[in-house]
Parts: structure tokens; sequence; C-alpha cells
């Protein structure tokens, strides 16, 4: 069943993404005209797809993409590495098909600096690319500033944040793995927005579920700076209940205010508690190239956008996609990955001097596990509202209210069909 689903949701993201850009039809039709170059910074979700895209809409456009790492590793489905039903191997794909199937040019390096005037961009060994247009995908950056003890290398090697799919995620399994009986995990949450709004819940399951198997007497300490669960709380709360009621404690609106590195003692607006594992997710904002690009205009965190072409509001030419958005939007990889097929095709649009897409609509479903095998879902759809200027929710969508081992099913041919749609 898995498969033939798969299957399906395949054809159907190739249909629905024609379907949602009637004006791509015409851009790919222009008569050749003089070569132009989108420079995209960031391969991840978003910035993976718009260079795909836009060499599948436009086959005669020059896409470069800029990349600091040789793989592309997958956040979703990263938390399942914790309890051992996954690993970091399984989550981890080449860019080799969108250079060699779509011709999209690949630079390994890393940014060091953005000319928004001179339409360039430095990369770390001095070279210079020159732009038409720049799609920045910067992902997201951690906010330490309350935290100053949380050093690079403490964070690297000792205290992981482990939201960023790598070596951190390693790093975390093998601190449980290596945890006394009968110990003390705690994870913190910073308030909201931050990628995955479902994300440190279904990590919440994941460690409650290696716990339950390897070490039942342990405690996982969740402290939340939320005042509740933000993203399907009945689905979590029914299976933390029905599950793992023994290992997990629940403490909403209660930030983490201080650490004591050495002895992994936390401080928090109620309490004060020792850990023997420590994963501290902290705040969020827009990732470093977009301040490097002049795109941070939201509360020193976020980037501001034209919905119906992801352009900057504060500079012209550079656009924005994935969860470096200042939106109401979930910052999740389903988002990023069809706010860059919109933002593909404006892109087209705009270099071709046609009229873009007036009011873009897609859908966002986001799946959770909650053991190894069973997962629940929310979904939404959304579409651009003239009036407001935002993206608005439509009438669609829901949420699963108990997990399921055909949802499980489900949550995995996600996976591997948006894998799909992105690297082949």
């Amino acid at each position: 069943m898995a498969i033939n689903r798969r299957q399906v949701m395949k054809r159907a993201i190739t249909v629905s993404a024609l379907a949602a850009f009637p004006n791509i039809s015409s851009a790919m039709m222009t008569p050749s005209r003089k070569p132009q170059r989108v420079v995209i910074i960031g391969g991840g979700f978003a910035g993976a797809t718009a260079a795909k895209y836009l060499r599948m809409w436009s086959p005669d456009l020059e896409v470069i993409l800029i990349e600091k790492k040789s793989a592309f590793v997958s956040c979703p489905q990263s938390n399942l590495v914790l309890s051992g039903h996954r690993t970091l191997q399984q989550l981890t794909f080449d860019y080799h098909t969108l250079t060699s199937h779509y011709g999209v040019k690949m630079i390994q390096a890393t940014v060091n600096a953005v000319d928004v005037d001179k339409k360039n961009v430095r990369l770390s060994d001095g070279s210079v690319v020159d732009y038409d247009r720049l799609i920045v995908a910067p992902g997201v950056d951690f906010i330490y500033d309350q935290l100053s003890m949380l050093t690079p290398e403490i964070v690297e090697t000792k205290i992981p944040h482990a939201w960023k799919a790598g070596p951190q995620t390693q790093l975390l399994h093998e601190q449980l793995k290596a945890m006394p009986k009968g110990g003390k995990v705690v994870m913190t949450i910073p308030q909201a927005p931050f990628r995955c709004p479902p994300g440190p819940y279904e990590r919440a399951c994941q460690i409650a579920l290696f716990l339950k198997h390897h070490n039942p007497t342990a405690k996982l300490i969740i402290l939340d700076a939320n005042g509740d669960i933000i993203s399907k709380k009945a689905l979590f709360k029914g299976v933390w209940d029905d599950l793992y009621a023994d290992i997990i404690e629940y403490q909403p609106s209660n930030a983490v205010e201080n650490i004591d590195v050495d002895s992994l003692r936390v401080e928090s607006v109620f309490d004060s508690v020792q850990a023997d594992v420590l994963n501290v997710i902290p705040p969020q904002r827009a990732g470093k190239v977009a301040e490097l690009a002049g795109v941070i205009n939201v509360d020193k965190r976020w980037c501001e956008v034209d919905f119906r072409t992801y352009e900057s509001t504060a500079v012209k030419d550079v656009h924005v996609i994935g969860d470096a958005v200042a939106s109401t939007l979930p910052k999740s990889g389903h988002i990023a990955n069809v706010q860059a097929k919109v933002c593909a095709a404006a892109v087209i649009a705009l270099l071709d001097e046609q009229d873009v897409e007036p009011e873009p609509v897609f859908g966002n479903t986001c799946y959770s596990f909650t053991d190894g095998e069973k997962a629940g879902h929310v979904a939404a759809v959304f579409r651009y509202d003239p009036k407001t200027e935002k993206m608005a929710v439509m009438p669609g969508g829901g949420i699963t209210p108990t997990p399921t081992l055909l949802e499980g099913e489900f949550a995995d041919a996600w996976a591997h069909n948006i894998w799909s749609d992105i690297l082949r």
C-alpha cells in the first residue's frame, strides 16, 4: 500500500505544481533571450527545490546553488534517530541528480558577503558570483543571548540542540545510550515561533520510547517556554498518557533561565533540576545569510516577503523562502518546499516580464511519529488573501485524533516522496 501511495503522491506533486502556476506554461515557451542567472543560497528543503524547479520550468535559465555542506540531511524523521528507528545514513542524500539531470550548477562554499547593490555574492574562497535574482534559503540560526554559557564548543560536544539533523543528532542518541539507569533527561523548548512546531513533542515521544525499552526507570522532563503544547496537542497528550505516563513530566510556561554547564543543573522559571542528559532547543531566527543580505526586518529575527513572489520587502531582487520567512505559516519542510515552487514560478515570470500568479495556493502536511511505527498528521490549505496580503487558512485539512500504523506508512511515503521531489 505504501508503495502505491508513493507513486500516486509523486504524480500528484508534479500535476499540482503545474496547476498551481498556470503562467509557467507560457513562460516555458518564451523565445530565447539574453542568458540570465539566479543564485540560490542554501540547499535544504527550500533552496534545493527552488533550484530544481527553476531548471525544470525554465531550462535556459542559469541556476547556481551555493551550499556549504556536501550532502542533504533531512530534519523530518531525524527524531527517530534518537529512538534507534532511523539512522542518519537513511536520511542523507547527495545532490548529484540536481547537477547531472537538471543542470543546476553546484558550489560547495560558505557565503561571506552579499552586495545587493552590485548584485553579487562573495564566497569564502574570495570568488564573486553575480546574479540577476537572488534566492535566500538560509534556514534558522540559534539565539543564545540569554544562555551565553552555551558556547559553540559546549553545544557541539556536551549540550546539543540537535535541531539541525547531523552530528548533534547522533551525539544526543549516544548520550541517551550512555545515561545512568534511572537518570533524567531534560529537554527545553523555546517560545514559538521555531522550526517545526510539533518537532519537540515528537522528539519527546522518541526519547521516551528509547527510555521505555532501554532505561525504564529514567525520566524525561520537558521545560516548555510556551503555555501549552502548540501543535497536535490532543494527539501528543493522549500518547503521553497512554504510553509514556511514567516517563514524561511536562512543565508548560517554564522557560530555562540558567545552566551550569559543568554539572548540567538547569534553573527554570519555577524549578531547579539536575540533568544527566540535557537537550536545549534554543530560540531561533533567520540564518546568517539573511542578515548578510539585509533582509531581516521583523523583530530582528525574520524576513518579511511578498507572498506572491517571496521577494523581500526590504531588498529588491532578493527572495526569501523557507523557515526564515516571517509569517503565521508553520516553519515546516513541506511549507519550505511549496514556497520554493511559488518563488520559482514568480522568478521566471519576473525575469520574462510577465505577470505573477495573483493568488497562490498550497497545502501543508506534517507527520509526527509517536513510536517507531505509528504516526499522526496535521494538514492545512492556504491561499493568498489580497486584502491582508497574507496567506490565509482555507477550508480543508484536519488533524489525526490518534496515531495509527497506516498513518505511519503514510508518513514514510510522504518523506520519500518529498525527498524525491526535491532531489530526484
